[in-house]
């Protein structure tokens, strides 16, 4: 897959940033954000260019509802009438959904429908379109927000670039167009900045170092587990391995994307911040993936009502929103189910918080990392039998052995030292903050690329790039 394709990134890179502040210089504008749209396409094209037309509908779509939604009078009303207006924009909504649904849901839907009758199905066994979900939510956020009049694109170009930005464009973040559209009309974004250059490449750097090195690594040891652990020892280790494999896989492309899009002197939002080191589950979600945290929030729960209409309905409003949450993640109801215990942590944590008293920070911490730790099994297991068998484990229900210690003795080293780490050390976005080019920074960020072209023989997909 693309990011696995490292040479073909580390060809494509510096000649699209070459020849686009190489436009902008001769102030070519339009013509430097045709190119980084070009580029963009021809990023997601390496992995399937059977997608491009896909991608190129979707957009051409979204943009003509948007007109329609945005169109205005000479006194700065809606052309549209109300009624007319929000009919257009459920359509536009709607039809983004059924794509979605038709790539990613459909032989779900169609197993599950199967089951249930009895009637033979033929699944239609679909490769999922790369960045399918993230390209579709960020331009139902668009339309929401061209409705509400906090968003406007008159240019097809640009709106192009805002989808298609390929920092941004296989996992996330979740844009709202206000967040980055405004950055490339910047003379001072147009021209070449050290300083930005610098910290992106630092920030590259550090999640290429935590991808292939951490991440990979850990993916061994928690891939082994789930498919053969069973007693407490291994099935610890095995849940453990993949809490820091995803942990370490998703920021490591976070920060990959921050740096890539800090090179042509755009600040993405930031979309992890050391979520193990939450006290409770709100406190969590507000730490992992933030931006989709934001639009589950902003287009799900606030529409349902939000906390406004009683203390029943804004626990069903929780409900309903990390179940669409599991949902989103994956086609299956070991997702579903993730979503559901989620759900119910944010329940049981608004009535805590309400009624219950208050606890040590370091007992709030615990359950919370335990809870969030045991949710993982259910969105790593490959069924309910493994979920299961891996719990079961964990509470020593299937009994306590050191038998073959010595081949995870290695893993069990690993966690001793990333829970700390994680812990304890600052993110990348707060060092990011504070960096400086510096000699000893360059010589670590040269020691860490170097280290991890070791690792390049066993690298795996984003684990976000599944979803």
């Amino acid at each position: 897959m693309l990011f696995n394709s490292y040479p073909f990134l580390f060809a494509f890179l510096p000649v699209t940033v070459m020849v686009y502040f190489l436009l902008a210089r001769l102030r070519l504008t339009f013509a430097a954000k045709c190119w980084l749209v070009a580029a963009s396409l021809f990023f997601y094209g390496w992995w399937d260019y059977r997608y491009i037309p896909l991608i190129v509908a979707s957009i051409g779509f979204n943009y003509t509802i948007g007109r329609l939604l945005g169109a205005r009078n000479g006194d700065g009303t809606s052309r549209m009438e109300g009624g007319r207006r929000r009919t257009v924009l459920i359509g536009g909504i709607t039809a983004n959904l059924l794509l979605l649904a038709y790539y990613k849901y459909a032989d779900f839907f169609l197993t599950n429908w199967s089951s249930a009758t009895g009637a033979p199905v033929t699944l239609l066994k679909l490769a999922l379109p790369l960045g399918i979900s993230f390209f579709t939510f960020t331009q139902i956020a668009y339309l929401v927000d061209v409705y509400k009049k906090k968003a406007r694109e008159a240019s097809l170009v640009h709106y192009a670039l805002f989808v298609t930005f390929f920092p941004h464009l296989i996992a996330g973040p979740i844009l709202h167009h206000s967040e980055m559209m405004p950055q490339f009309d910047r003379l001072r974004n147009k021209l070449w900045s050290w300083r930005n250059a610098a910290a992106g490449i630092y920030l590259f750097v550090i999640g290429l170092f935590k991808k292939v090195v951490v991440a990979d690594t850990m993916a061994s040891y928690a891939d082994d587990g789930f498919a053969n652990a069973v007693h407490f020892i291994d099935s610890w280790v095995a849940s453990l391995s993949y809490t820091f494999q995803l942990y370490f896989d998703f920021s490591g492309y976070t920060d990959m994307a921050i740096g890539l899009a800090l090179l042509f002197n755009i600040r993405l939002p930031q979309n992890f911040n050391s979520p193990y080191k939450a006290v409770n589950i709100q406190d969590f979600w507000r730490r992992w993936h933030m931006t989709l945290s934001r639009f589950l929030r902003d287009y799900i729960y606030i529409p349902l009502g939000g906390n406004r209409k009683g203390e029943v309905r804004m626990l069903t409003n929780l409900m309903i929103t990390f179940l669409i949450g599991g949902l989103w993640h994956g086609a299956g109801w070991t997702f579903i189910f993730w979503g559901f215990l989620h759900g119910a942590a944010q329940m049981v944590h608004r009535l805590w918080s309400r009624y219950g008293p208050t606890m040590p920070r370091w007992l709030a911490w615990f359950i919370t990392f335990q809870f969030v730790n045991a949710a993982w099994v259910f969105f790593r297991a490959d069924s309910w039998n493994e979920a299961v068998r891996i719990l079961r484990g964990m509470t020593g229900l299937s009994g306590i052995t050191v038998a073959g210690l010595e081949t995870i003795a290695p893993a069990i080293l690993l966690i001793a030292i990333l829970l700390p780490a994680v812990l304890l050390l600052r993110n990348s976005s707060e060092k990011q903050k504070v960096l400086r080019p510096s000699w000893p920074a360059a010589v670590l960020v040269g020691f860490l690329f170097i280290y991890s072209l070791l690792y390049f023989n066993r690298i795996s997909t984003f684990l976000y790039f599944n979803f």
